[in-house]
């Protein structure tokens, strides 16, 4: 299959005053559906509100911009409990109803799961018909909506964030290079591999670049791999896969002379995988 690595935007599905929901879509990014890899985004405006659903895929969330309050209900468990908001959700879509695509099931609003059932069904629920069309009637919209300022929420409590949320910013860094960094201006990080065919998919939070060369600016980015324990294998740098290989077998492999080959395997043998800019 021929790949097409280019970088494309999301597409909004849904959305009003109160935000907009965007998701990229497999026909035009083929690997997502060969991977079981779905990619989406939320962006909230203040006072903005995502009406309750579940999705059919296990997800990752990682905030972008902004502040706001979750709420997480687990199969089976009770729940766990402004500025503008923006989430991007990267997940595994190997279970999912479309291969490459989050499907959302909503428990309110006008599309919501109570309006596949008639008023007399729901009503066996023990509620009044009057309370049921009440129930199904009064949200009108869908997906997002923009909540009155004086609409009060519940507020998060901190053991909730156990197990369900770390902060990227304040965690500690796996690599960290003076002047290579996250990537910073100018750094690179070393091409490599997946030794055991793990995809990774990856969305770039700030910044630019070329491949994985920073602009002068610098380069965040931020990446879900399709396996809990993913073997990679670098070409350049101390993990390296060039320093397995002897002398004779680079030069063979390469066809060159053993100065070729010295001055090939002399470089970057001790570095990580970032490299800081040329001086």
């Amino acid at each position: 299959m021929e790949l097409d690595l280019t970088p494309k935007l999301a597409k909004k599905l849904y959305g009003g005053d109160g935000g907009a929901y965007y998701a990229w879509c497999p026909n035009e990014l083929p690997m997502l559906r060969e991977g079981n890899i779905g990619a989406a985004k939320l962006a909230l405006e203040k006072n903005g509100f995502a009406l309750p659903r579940y999705s059919d895929s296990a997800k990752v969330a990682y905030v972008l911009q902004g502040s706001g309050v979750a709420g997480i209900v687990l199969p089976e468990k009770e729940e766990k409990e402004d500025t503008e908001l923006v989430v991007l959700f990267l997940g595994d879509t190997s279970k999912a109803h479309k291969s490459g695509s989050f499907t959302d099931f909503f428990l309110t609003g006008s599309n919501g799961i109570f309006t596949g059932f008639s008023t007399e069904f729901v009503s066996r629920a023990g509620l009044g018909g009057s309370v049921v069309k009440t129930l199904v009637g009064s949200q009108s919209r869908t997906g997002i909506v923009k909540l009155d300022p004086s609409c009060k929420m519940p507020e998060p409590k901190k053991e909730h964030y156990n197990g369900m949320a770390l902060n990227c910013e304040e965690a500690p860094l796996d690599v960290d290079i003076k002047d290579g960094g996250r990537l910073n201006g100018k750094a690179m990080c070393s091409p490599g591999f997946s030794c055991d065919s793990a995809l990774q998919v990856t969305y770039i939070v700030r910044g630019s670049g070329r491949v994985q060369i920073a602009d002068p600016d610098g380069m965040d980015w931020f990446s879900i791999i399709t396996t809990p324990n993913p073997v990679f294998t670098h070409l350049a740098g101390r993990t390296s896969v060039w320093k397995a290989l002897s002398p004779e077998v680079l030069q063979a492999a390469f066809g060159v002379p053993p100065d070729v080959e010295q001055k090939f395997s002399s470089k970057r043998k001790a570095e990580e995988i970032f490299f800081p800019p040329p001086n």
